[in-house]
C-alpha cells in the first residue's frame, strides 16, 4: 500500500482521497498506518490507537510555524475518544482548536476544511 515516492512524507497539502484497510489514500498514493497531516505536509505518523495520542506524538505538528495551524482534526480510530487533558492544554497554549472525533469524520472534515483554505491539520488513526 505505501508508494515509494513517499517514503513517510510528502511535502504540500494534500485532500484525504480515501480511508480504511489500514491506512489512507491522498497526493494520488496510499499509505498503510496512521498519517499527519500538516501545513508541511503528510507524515507517516506511528500512533496505532487513541493511547498514542499525545503530546510526544504529535512533535511534529508542535514544531510546525506558529500560527499555521488553527484547528486540528483528531482521528481517534472506529470511536470517539476525548483527548488527555495535558494535551488539550498545550494545544490550547500554542492556539490551536482541537476536535477529536472518528477517523471517518475527521478524514472528511479535514478534506472539506482544507478546501476552503483553513488552518487545518489532522492527527488521523488508521482504522481498518
Amino acid at each position: 500500500m505505501a508508494d515509494a515516492r513517499y517514503a513517510g512524507f510528502l511535502p504540500g497539502k494534500h485532500a484525504i482521497e480515501g480511508y480504511g484497510a489500514g491506512g489512507f489514500h491522498f497526493g494520488g498514493m496510499s499509505h498503510r498506518g496512521s498519517i499527519l497531516a500538516l501545513p508541511s505536509g503528510i507524515h507517516a505518523w506511528g500512533a496505532v490507537g487513541a493511547d498514542d495520542i499525545s503530546i510526544e506524538s504529535l512533535a511534529p505538528l508542535f514544531a510546525e510555524v506558529q500560527g499555521a495551524i488553527e484547528f486540528l482534526l483528531v482521528g481517534t480510530g472506529m470511536e470517539l475518544v476525548p483527548l488527555k487533558r495535558s494535551l488539550r492544554e498545550r494545544l490550547r497554549g500554542a492556539g490551536i482548536r482541537a476536535e477529536p472525533m472518528p477517523t471517518a469524520a475527521a478524514a472528511r472534515t479535514y478534506s472539506v476544511l482544507l478546501a476552503e483554505d483553513r488552518r487545518v491539520a489532522a492527527a488521523l488513526i488508521a482504522v481498518p
